[in-house]
């Protein structure tokens, strides 16, 4: 008989109910037995041979712990709105209906397509001779682009709703966020990651996973602010802030977009983070687990949306709105 991993090495024991991975969704499922992946080496990963609850038998499998996790609240709350997203992309394949008039409903499904009309430029190359023809070679493109992984992040409703009212503040109210924010995104992602690096077991690829994905969305969040995640009439709030950083005096030595910038602009990047991991080549099963991190934290930050993101926004005066429409 192989020899069995030590209690040590389990995060499950036989018979315990857990959520499980199949492709893109997380299933109720049963752990029915253990073993090490290399019955030779017992520093080896531990496998665990699964039952998916409502299943035959015929679709018991072994799975690395990578694909379970414990069968939680906020799990089950996790699986629930991943079945949820995906749902809703299968619908989008479906014929579509005329569109509403929904004023609403414009606003919430133009919020990232707005500000990326305003302020991207188009990064298609230009075609010499001697290459495919252009035709050709778009559509060697855009095959290659639809066949990297798709990272489909779940925003909760509560959030999509806050989204679509900072939409209205700023382009249709000609209002601002105050800034400095009162909970920057910083220190918005360090709170999140120390409450949740106690749920991890310390030194496990869980854990690491959560220090690199916090630690991935800050620079992230850097580097998109002025290029992707803010609206026109914003930019030249944006512009005055960044003199700020440049002299780098006072209170504003050493700081940056993180430093500043709150909760509604991150919402923004994770609106947008889909469009930015589409350009990167990360594979399949990397997608999966950020995919899964970056849900974790949004719902974390649904949750907490009260003491995170401002109440009131600030009316611009007319010199700024004048400046800002380049009058």
């Amino acid at each position: 008989m192989a020899p069995q991993p030590s209690a040590s090495q389990q995060a499950y024991s036989k018979d315990e109910r857990v959520l499980c991975f199949h492709h893109e969704l997380l299933y109720e499922a049963k752990v029915l037995d253990s073993k090490l992946s290399d019955p030779m080496d017992k520093k080896s990963l531990v496998l665990y041979r699964v039952h998916y609850k409502g299943w035959k038998n015929t679709w018991d499998d072994w799975v690395n712990q990578d694909r379970l996790r414990k069968l939680t609240e906020e799990n089950k709350e996790l699986a629930q709105n991943l079945k949820k997203d995906v749902d809703i992309q299968r619908h989008r394949v479906l014929p579509k209906t005329a569109p509403s008039s929904s004023k609403r409903k414009t606003a919430g499904s133009d919020l990232s397509s707005t500000r990326n009309s305003e302020e991207r430029m188009s990064s298609v190359p230009a075609i010499g001779r001697g290459q495919k023809r252009g035709r050709d070679y778009e559509l060697d493109k855009e095959e290659a682009f639809h066949a990297r992984p798709a990272v489909r992040i779940v925003i909760p409703d509560h959030l999509k709703a806050i989204l679509v009212d900072d939409w209205e503040n700023v382009t249709k109210n000609l209002s601002l966020v105050p800034l400095p924010a009162k909970r920057p995104v910083n220190d918005i992602l360090d709170t999140y990651f120390e409450e949740e690096k106690g749920k991890r077991r310390l030194g496990s690829a869980e854990a690491d996973l959560l220090e690199e994905v916090v630690s991935g969305v800050k620079e992230y969040f850097d580097k998109c602010l002025g290029r992707i995640l803010l609206y026109r009439f914003e930019r030249e709030q944006f512009f005055d802030i960044r003199k700020l950083w440049e002299a780098a005096t006072g209170d504003w030595d050493g700081k940056g977009p993180g430093d500043v910038y709150g909760a509604e602009h991150l919402c923004r990047l994770f609106v947008s983070m889909p469009e930015l991991v589409a350009q990167t080549n990360m594979d399949l099963q990397a997608v999966n687990r950020l995919r899964e991190e970056l849900a974790k934290m949004t719902q974390w930050l649904g949750k907490n949306s009260k003491e995170y993101f401002t109440s009131e926004y600030e009316s611009a005066s007319q010199d700024y709105i004048e400046k800002a429409r380049g009058v």
